[in-house]
């Protein structure tokens, strides 16, 4: 496989080159300077308002070990642009080199968990599933699929990711059943013979015919034991898709089926979830996931032997995020500064940056990826983040 290892990427062997000079020119001359550096997003994707910092953990493992401190948001956080996220304070000898792996880990993962977030918060509580593993490099979808699950996603169907997650993988049927089986029907009853009965019974019902009629036909073969009907119908004959599926309700439910759910996949983003949200029960999001845009986040010295130091159009000095604990207001200052102050709502701030490694030993455990899911899943409702921009 054409993969990093991980003592490859702590070696500095994937870093840009001119780290590697830089770190040769700095011990060739002895030049040894403690330096503070801080990540940071200067704009977000497409008018986002809010994204979610992920691949901490990653970052985390990198560092330690190194004689460095290390300050972060806790792994889920919503974040906006220009707040800083992330920031190591070391020689910078000790750590220059691993500025593109940081930058690589937290960069990719948050912009997963961001679109997965998204796709959560669209819609609702409806089931979104990530189902987007033939769009990426079979090597890296576990770690795609667990920043998906982060970020809100209620399932993975890749078999690895799911048994990484402890969680089940989630999946119906693909059309080739069906088509090597010859018909829906025959197909919905060799499923329900041959798979375990703890596998939720899901007919995919655009393979041969019309939805509503294949919908139907699955219905009355399984009865009670069919937990619903996925559309994967092409773009190029949906038409009116939402119609589609508001005739798939009526024809189930008219029939009693009204206990069978309808679920979605292929090509669904935030937008089509909010569009299919009146007749439909859950969803599976592919690309718009697992090649979801990254968060351009860049890493800048803001600081050099404890005075405050950064290049043109940066701010100096250690900084702080503090958020309202009421409002979610965010205000950025600098470390120390004037923390007492209460928010115009009379709510009281909270530092978002908080140590998890000093002299290169960790802190204190980090979170587990469920609890990161909550944790996230729990700010998604709060009234701040307004709407899903």
């Amino acid at each position: 496989m054409r993969t990093a290892s991980f003592d490859e990427i702590r070696a500095g062997r994937v870093t840009d080159v001119y780290f590697q000079r830089t770190w040769q020119i700095l011990t060739a001359k002895d030049i040894h300077k403690r330096v503070t550096v801080e990540v940071k997003a200067v704009s977000l994707p497409d008018g986002y308002s809010w994204a979610v910092l992920a691949g901490v953990e990653e970052a985390v493992e990198a560092l330690l070990g190194l004689p460095v401190d290390m300050r972060a948001m806790s792994e889920g956080t919503l974040f906006q642009a220009g707040e800083p996220i992330f920031s190591i304070t070391g020689d910078y000898v000790e750590f220059g080199r691993l500025e593109t792996a940081v930058l690589g880990f937290l960069c990719q993962a948050s912009g997963i968990a961001t679109k997965a977030a998204r796709c959560k918060k669209a819609a609702g509580d409806r089931q979104v599933i990530s189902f987007g593993a033939r769009r990426m490099h079979p090597s890296l979808a576990p770690i795609i699929e667990r920043y998906a699950y982060m970020g809100g996603c209620d399932g993975v169907s890749v078999i690895l990711s799911a048994e990484q997650l402890g969680i089940p993988a989630s999946g119906t049927m693909p059309h080739a059943l069906i088509l090597i089986t010859g018909d829906v029907v025959d197909a919905v009853k060799l499923f329900d013979e041959i798979v375990p009965p703890d596998v939720k019974r899901i007919a995919l019902v655009d393979t041969f015919c019309d939805e509503k009629q294949e919908s139907i036909r699955a219905a009355e073969a399984l009865g009670d034991r069919l937990y619903g009907v996925r559309l994967d119908t092409p773009g190029s004959r949906r038409g009116d898709f939402l119609k589609i599926i508001e005739e798939v309700r009526w024809e189930l439910d008219i029939r009693g089926f009204s206990h069978v759910k309808i679920f979605v996949s292929g090509g669904i983003d935030e937008e089509k979830i909010i569009e299919l949200n009146p007749a439909v029960d859950g969803y599976g999001v592919g690309t718009a996931i697992s090649s979801a845009s990254v968060i351009d986040l860049a890493m800048d010295i803001v600081e050099i032997e404890g005075k405050p130091v950064a290049k043109r159009g940066k701010k100096s000095g250690v900084k702080q995020v503090l958020r309202c604990t009421q409002c979610g207001e965010s205000r950025l200052t600098i470390e120390g500064g004037d923390y007492d102050r209460e928010c115009s709502c009379g709510g009281a701030p909270r530092e978002l940056l908080t140590h998890v490694i000093r002299g290169g030993k960790l802190l204190r455990p980090l979170p587990s990826v469920h609890e990161t899911r909550d944790y996230v899943i729990e700010q998604l409702w709060r009234e701040w983040v307004a709407g899903i921009r």
